[in-house]
């Protein structure tokens, strides 16, 4: 059970994939209060972030969960043996099978969110919220 009063880092944030200031993203707030991870205007542009950060770890040949969670949350700031093992489970994949990151993207990014906010905070987006990222990422919006 989530407690909207007191959302966490990444949700208060619109950030979602909790991810750290130093690409120019679109939808980028203003305001930078925050001075370790970006803020966002809108979730959707967080979210929209995290997908085009796991499309290009794609391109790059990242294709499991445990290689991509090995360069996206690495050891020197993460559990990342339990984050791996976590994303693996709510995806229902073995840490080193290979997996098409593009046809994955709302399950991984999902499994993603819920570990870098807590249990329940990736439902708090709702489905067509990951969809227009995932087609916007996609460059379909």
């Amino acid at each position: 059970m989530i407690d909207r009063n007191k959302p966490p880092r990444g949700v208060r944030n619109n950030n979602p994939g909790n991810l750290r200031h130093g690409s120019p993203w679109e939808g980028l707030a203003a305001a930078q209060a925050d001075t370790a991870f970006c803020t966002f205007v809108r979730d959707e542009d967080g979210l929209r972030a995290l997908a085009k950060v796991l499309l290009k770890y794609e391109r790059d040949g990242l294709n499991t969960v445990r290689g991509i969670l090995n360069k996206y949350a690495p050891d020197t700031e993460n559990d990342t043996e339990g984050y791996i093992a976590h994303v693996a489970a709510r995806m229902g994949v073995a840490p080193g099978a290979v997996i098409s990151v593009k046809d994955n993207l709302d399950p991984l990014m999902r499994a993603i969110v819920d570990h870098e906010n807590g249990r329940g905070w990736a439902d708090h987006y709702a489905p067509a919220t990951y969809a227009a990222a995932i087609r916007r990422a996609k460059g379909m919006a």
